[in-house]
This record gives C-alpha cells, structure tokens and sequence, in this order.
C-alpha cells in the first residue's frame, strides 16, 4: 500500500510540473518580431531566455499593455493628422508642385503607418500575455516587418529627396522649374516605393540581408542630406558675401536678392525641423538594429525604439503646422469646413 501511495504522489507531482511548464514554451514562440526568424532557425535558448524577461515578469506585462495602449493612441493622431495635412496640402498653393508633391507622399507614408503597422503591432504586442494562434501571429508579424520597414525606408528617403529639392533650387536658380518639374518628382517617387517595398519584402526572405541593405541605405541617406545642408550653407554664406559686397560697392543689381535669400532661409529652417525630428526618432532604431544584425538582442530595446519611430509620423504634421503658415491656414480652413464643426 505503501509503495502504491508513493507511486500515486510521484505522477501527480509530475503531471503537475508538466502542466507549469506549458505556458512558457508557448510564450516563447511569439516574443518579439525580429526573433521569429531566429527562433525557426534553432536559436530556441536565446528567445526562451528572451520570453522569460519580458513575459514572465510582472513588469514586462505591465510594459507590453503601456505599449499596446500608446501605439493605439498613436494609431489614431497620426491617422488624423496626416490625413488632415494631405488635405491641407492640396489648397495650399504658395508651395512649388514638385516640393508640395513630395511633402504629400512624405503625409501618405506616415498615414500608413497609423493605418497599418501600428494596429500590427498592438495585436503583435498583446500577442506576447495573451493566447493567440501561433500561425495568424506569424502572419502578422512577416506582414508588420515588411510594412514596417518599407514605410520607414519611403519616408527616410522623400525627406532626403525634399532636401536634394532645396539644393537644387538654391544652385539652379532660374533653371530650377524647369528641370525640377511635377513629371520628374513622380518618377523619382514611384522608384522610392520601389525601393521601399524591396526592402520590406527582404526582410522577410533574408533578414540578415535586409538589416544589412537597411543600414547601408541609412548611412547613404544621412550622408547625403549632411552634404546637401552643407552646401546649402556654404552657398548661403557665399551669396550673403556676394550681396554684401555688392551693397558696399553701391550697386543696384542685387536690391531683389536679399527678399529672396531670407524666404529661401525660412524655406530651409522648416525643412530642418522636420530632418531633426526624424534623426532623433529613427537614429536610436538604426543603432538597435545594427546591434541586431551582429548578434546583440534586446526585446525592451526594440519596442522602445519602434515606439519612438512611430512617435516621429504623428509629430511630422505639428511640425507642419507650427512651421509652414500657409499649411497651418488651409488645415484651420479644412477643420472649419468639416461637418461636425
């Protein structure tokens, strides 16, 4: 009898440990996005360890419900906002075609963020203290990925070009409008979406490739508007030389140009708004993601900096509105013109 009761205890104890180890092993499937190609390739210990800091603490759920709850309120200004700036913009007419054409598709790629990747991403976030389908969460997280980082990739590189159209205007002069028309800036958009989309859809085929062509697209994009403010500055500096000049040698030529320098100025200082802004949210991502394609994981990281990039699309159509006064006017007259006010 003796061994009988034994016996019995031993196999309740044991259907009792097996039943504690269950959930974590289903935890770890859904951690964190850029794992889940990491975790089909065998590199369970790292998303084991991974799931136990961010799902199996009270503290890591607390942070993925705070998450969820700010990529909803997100979701929605970023929606609202762009889609009023992409209104807006189509009465604005003070804005060159071209440049107010590139200043839109800047609007859509943010509008589809608030849209698309951020909704991804709540489902992929409470995914992680929530029971879901292991196959639909899979789904969502190839479809957030390529999304992602097709629209972030558009975006980073329309405000690259937006700054290749201000130096262009400042060297060309009176060529600027004819070479720089509505027909060009369409073409070069569509190549951008081109662009974007190949990087989305190789982060889902070869993600280490895509972390890769990510980066270097990153760096050749900061490279290029660095370069573009510089010799915008040091062309300002030499017309302001100019101009001087010209005044102190009492010459009438230039009574047109100053007007035209200080709007031009104004033009660039919007525009550097909007650069600085998108610098200081994608910067900490690219770091992060660097990081990752060299082995370096970190689940809190990652949430925090994708956060932060979206934080930039609801932020773009403020800076809009805080620095462009034309845009400004035609999005008050959009909101009176709306039926509930």
């Amino acid at each position: 009898m003796a061994t009988c009761q034994i016996t019995a205890q031993l196999i309740k104890h044991m259907r009792f440990y097996s039943q504690q180890k269950v959930p974590c092993q289903n935890t770890s499937l859904t951690i964190s996005p850029p794992k889940t190609m990491v975790n089909i390739t065998g590199d369970g210990n790292f998303t084991s360890k991974l799931s136990q800091a961010l799902s199996t603490s009270s503290v890591g759920i607390v942070g993925i419900e705070f998450s969820s709850a700010l990529n909803i309120f997100l979701s929605i200004t970023e929606s609202l906002g762009n889609a009023l700036i992409f209104i807006a913009l189509h009465k604005v007419s003070s804005i060159y075609p071209p440049t107010k054409l590139l200043f839109r598709c800047l609007a859509v790629t943010d509008l589809c963020v608030g849209l698309v990747v951020q909704p991804l991403s709540t489902i992929d976030y409470m995914s992680r203290i929530k029971k879901m389908n292991s196959t639909v969460i899979y789904h969502v997280q190839n479809y957030r990925r390529a999304c992602g980082w097709m629209l972030c990739s558009v975006s980073i590189s329309t405000s690259v070009a937006i700054n290749v159209d201000r130096l262009l205007a400042l060297l060309l002069g009176l060529r600027y409008r004819h070479v720089v028309t509505l027909r060009r800036v369409r073409v070069v958009i569509i190549c951008l979406w081109i662009i974007g989309t190949s990087h989305g859809l190789i982060q889902i085929w070869r993600t280490n490739i895509g972390f890769i062509e990510v980066s270097v697209s990153i760096i050749l994009n900061l490279a290029t508007s660095i370069f573009c403010y510089t010799k915008i500055h040091l062309k300002l500096r030499h017309n302001q030389a100019k101009i001087q000049n010209n005044v102190s040698q009492g010459q009438a030529k230039g009574r047109g140009i100053p007007l035209n320098i200080s709007r031009y100025r104004k033009s660039v200082s919007n525009i550097l708004w909007v650069q600085l802004a998108l610098v200081a949210c994608y910067v900490p991502f690219g770091i992060v993601a660097v990081l990752h394609a060299n082995g370096i994981e970190n689940g809190v990281a990652w949430i925090a900096t994708e956060i932060l990039v979206y934080i930039n699309s609801s932020l773009n159509p403020i800076l809009y509105c805080w620095k462009i006064k034309a845009v400004r006017q035609a999005v008050k007259d959009t909101i009176r013109q709306l039926p509930c006010s």
